[in-house]
């Protein structure tokens, strides 16, 4: 009987050790899943920002038809440097599908800002179709970036944790 005893306390030992195991992975699993989500968000809030930023100063530069060519060049390339960085951030941090929209979203804000810096003006029809084009690609930007979050309609995400 005595066999049967110690076999059963290391047999309950090695299950209890089993399920502690797993729940401990189960915990890391979840915790990196939600860090890696935080630090998706931030970036796609600070690309976004960075990327409203670039545009407002474009609306401002191409509002100002005095402004001369030189201080035009300066304020639409400082004004559209703080992207870059985060351009390259997004192509090693989102998923390929965000990743195809922010390059797009991207490229039709350079467009923007080029016409800008040659001159055109706010009402002009080739900065009104930038602008169109520029913002068609910003809300298919937004678009994935929700679903890569898993952000709903009504902007709650949804219940991931596991039931019991």
């Amino acid at each position: 009987m005595q066999w049967f005893t110690l076999i059963s306390t290391v047999v309950g030992a090695a299950i209890a050790t089993g399920s502690a195991m797993l729940l401990d992975r189960q915990r890391w699993k979840r915790e990196r899943l939600d860090r890696e989500t935080q630090a998706r968000r931030a970036l796609y809030g600070d690309y976004l920002a960075g990327l409203s930023e670039s545009r407002h100063a474009c609306g401002n530069m191409a509002r100002d038809p005095d402004m001369e060519p030189s201080t035009r060049r300066a304020t639409a390339r400082e004004a559209f440097g703080p992207c870059i960085g985060l351009r390259y951030q997004m192509t090693i941090s989102a998923p390929s599908r965000v990743v195809e929209a922010s390059e797009d979203a991207f490229r039709r804000l350079r467009d923007l800002r080029d016409r800008a810096m040659e001159g055109v003006l706010v009402t002009d029809p080739v900065y009104l179709e930038g602008r169109r084009t520029y913002d068609d690609a910003l809300a298919v930007l937004r678009a994935r970036m929700r679903e890569d979050l898993r952000v709903s309609e009504d902007g709650t995400a949804p219940n991931t944790t596991p039931r019991a």
